[in-house]
């Protein structure tokens, strides 16, 4: 009789993060007296994780001084240049201990405010249908297309656009051979979704919820912390 499926967490965290600042990595700012790689790795913690792997940058030596919930659960890998070479170390690392239909739940860094309803969304209904899943919500605004020196040439139709986030989960097999796939023949991997599309493995979109923001910019940390407080409060 087959074992149930086990559910893993991958959280890629070797980047750099140029674009928050040049010398700060963003996951190791604070925000409330805990890290935001503390935070983002607590909430995942709020499901029933068999394990979770953080993939780190070479060089890193704070991440493992680090207080995470269920500290007994957590691994690490060296992480890669890019964050898909930095998901596929993990998975790989993963490959060794987990069996290759287990459910494996790819989450950023830096988006420490997913909300624990939208955890448990997310991994009902990929396991009841047994089908890849990701987070997105519906885009709201106006989109314009601007090929060049900022001006408009048209509108873009919102219809049927949806805005990704993370986490993304799909079969540990299923996710590592599409990203090995993509890689192989060259294709820009955004997201696992990107991989799992380009080998035309099925991918349905679970509606996440717009606080659940990715922390690009400085200004985007003290935003997380007043979401992270009123989630706190609510």
């Amino acid at each position: 009789m087959k074992t149930q499926t086990k559910l893993w967490a991958v959280v890629p965290a070797a980047g750099s993060g140029s674009r928050f600042s040049k010398t700060e990595l963003k996951q190791y700012q604070y925000i409330h007296n805990h890290t935001v790689l503390e935070h983002t790795v607590n909430r995942l913690n709020s499901l029933d994780l068999a394990g979770c792997v953080l993939a780190i940058g070479e060089q890193d030596s704070f991440a493992q001084t680090l207080s995470f919930q269920h500290q007994h659960k957590l691994h690490f890998c060296t992480g890669g240049e890019e964050r898909v070479h930095s998901v596929l170390n993990a998975l790989t690392y993963l490959s060794e201990i987990a069996d290759e239909d287990d459910w494996v739940l790819v989450h950023d860094a830096a988006r420490p405010c997913v909300a624990e309803d939208c955890l448990r969304r997310l991994v009902q209904s990929a396991q009841d249908s047994n089908q890849s899943a990701i987070l997105a919500i519906p885009v709201r605004d106006t989109l314009k297309y601007v090929a060049s020196q900022n001006q408009i040439e048209k509108t873009v139709s919102r219809e049927s656009l949806w805005q990704a986030q993370t986490p993304q989960m799909a079969k540990l097999g299923v996710l590592k051979h599409a990203i090995q796939t993509a890689l192989a023949e060259q294709i820009t991997i955004t997201d696992e979704a990107s991989a799992l599309e380009h080998v035309n493995e099925a991918v349905q979109v679970v509606q996440g919820r717009s606080d659940n923001i990715k922390i690009t910019y400085k200004d985007d940390l003290e935003l997380a912390r007043l979401i992270l407080q009123t989630q706190t409060h609510s």
